[in-house]
């Protein structure tokens, strides 16, 4: 592999895997989904398990999701399905257009990210490591979105339970998708230094 592509991939498999891991921990450890399953099923359980929090199950089965208050009254775990984008945006569009329309729009997003990577320099680590984690971070999503039709989201951030007061809930690859934004901030404040100009010739070069 290449040495300027080394980063991107090590940095958005990590994310992508990081992402993965916490949303099997939050459909096992917040849900009833994979009660009573062992090793291997387990996590097929995860792939193929679908619907547990937006739709009603099927008549005569029970669903149970169950939140965890990890900081209370500022950090709760629970787990979200989020068919839309960000704060839901376009989840009431019909679900085959919504489908559609979030693998297009993921799609277009991953190849204008690489083609932004491939024409930073190497000298620009802060630019390369902010669009490695917004890869990883959009990768985990679409993957999502490619097997489930939805987000799993589990992150809660509220004040109190105050109305108003309550961040979206979120993920692994939001938050590094929010990283990457960031610091792709940070790099644009940065103070460059002009190039140095050589001293002008004082008298010409020798024919």
């Amino acid at each position: 592999m290449k040495a300027s592509l080394r980063l991107l991939f090590l940095v958005a498999t990590t994310v992508l895997l990081a992402d993965q891991v916490t949303k099997y921990l939050a459909v096992s450890r917040l849900t009833d989904a994979l009660d009573g399953r062992e090793g291997l099923s387990r996590v097929t359980g995860y792939f193929t398990q679908h619907n547990l929090d937006n739709n009603p199950p099927p008549e005569g089965e029970r669903r149970v999701t169950r939140p965890y208050r990890f900081i209370e009254d500022y950090w709760h775990f629970r787990y979200v399905e989020n068919p839309g984008a960000a704060w839901g945006l376009f989840a009431n569009l019909p679900d085959g257009v919504r489908r559609v329309f979030f693998h297009v729009v993921s799609l277009a997003a991953l190849s204008f990210i690489f083609l932004m990577y491939r024409r930073t320099s190497m000298d620009q680590r802060l630019v390369r490591m902010a669009l490695a984690l917004i890869t990883g971070g959009a990768l985990g999503n679409f993957l999502d979105r490619l097997v489930r039709g939805y987000v799993i989201d589990f992150i809660d951030w509220h004040w109190r339970n105050q109305p108003g007061m309550r961040w979206p809930t979120f993920n692994v690859a939001d938050a590094a998708i929010c990283v990457g934004v960031a610091f792709m901030l940070l790099d644009s404040l940065r103070v460059r230094r002009p190039e140095s100009v050589g001293a002008p010739l004082t008298q010409s070069p020798n024919p």
